[in-house]
């Protein structure tokens, strides 16, 4: 079992970064995986959502005629201001649900480092709708 309460660190010894969390996942084919439809999006509207601290409503840009609306929960580790323009990766094809009666129709990719959001981002002038694979 791990030490759940290390020893300070000697004046100016650096200090240790955390390791990631390991969670175990069940495998998936390569099949599976490539049914699931992830594009790059750019973020063009983000709001809070009316009565969730965490939620934030985004228009998103994914290539198609019209912006898609999704429901994100990183509202605590980014303001609407700093997500305007971002490229990020989103998961097209998940079936539409309701968050705080807000329809959601994806979800971003973001990674938690100790419960807050880091949103995948690309560098560049990756077009919207660019496939990810």
């Amino acid at each position: 079992m791990e030490n759940e309460n290390p020893e300070p660190q000697p004046d100016g010894a650096p200090e240790e970064k955390p390791e990631p969390k390991k969670v175990e996942k069940q495998q998936i084919t390569i099949g599976k995986f490539m049914n699931v439809d992830l594009r790059v999006a750019v973020i063009l509207v983000a709001e809070p959502v009316e009565g969730a601290d965490k939620l934030l409503r985004l228009e998103v840009d994914l290539g198609e005629d019209e912006p898609r609306q999704i429901v994100a929960g990183i509202a605590l580790a980014y303001t609407p201001e700093q997500l305007l323009g971002r490229r990020i990766i989103v998961v097209a094809n998940l079936k539409p649900i309701t968050l705080k009666g807000v329809e959601s129709r994806g979800m971003l990719l973001a990674a938690d480092l100790d419960g807050a959001p880091t949103l995948a981002t690309f560098e560049g002038d990756v077009p919207p709708g660019t496939p990810v694979h």
